[in-house]
């Protein structure tokens, strides 16, 4: 039942009713939530993805904004210098798209695997 990443791998993007960028939740969104849960931090996790703390704070605050409650918390500075979490909201936005990616992954597998047959070679400069 493994899936073989040899023959391609899809990239999941959900475009939610209306459309717009704000109303999308693809992979560039989910690795910020992934580095957010990790760092603790959302300059952090935008410093990790290569992206500015104003594109990681808008890309949080839109995906705070689609769904009916937030997905990120923070927290003031002070002491403990602030910081910031996934909320319940957060971590199952995470795992329902893992899951759904793992999902679609599975169902594309053999028709990935048959467009990698149909790809040319490669060539050595390109």
């Amino acid at each position: 039942m493994g899936v073989d990443q040899t023959a391609g791998r899809l990239s999941l993007r959900v475009d939610f009713l209306g459309g717009t960028p704000e109303r999308r939740l693809g992979p560039g969104k989910i690795a910020l939530l992934e580095a957010i849960a990790r760092t603790g931090s959302i300059s952090a996790a935008g410093r990790s993805l290569g992206m500015s703390y104003k594109r990681a704070w808008d890309l949080t605050d839109a995906m705070n904004r689609l769904f009916k409650a937030p997905v990120v918390e923070t927290r003031s500075g002070g002491r403990d210098h602030g910081g910031a979490v996934l909320t319940t909201t957060g971590q199952c936005v995470l795992e329902t798209y893992r899951a759904l990616e793992v999902r679609a992954m599975s169902a594309a597998d053999t028709h990935l695997a048959a467009l990698a047959e149909l790809l040319a070679t490669p060539s050595a400069d390109g």
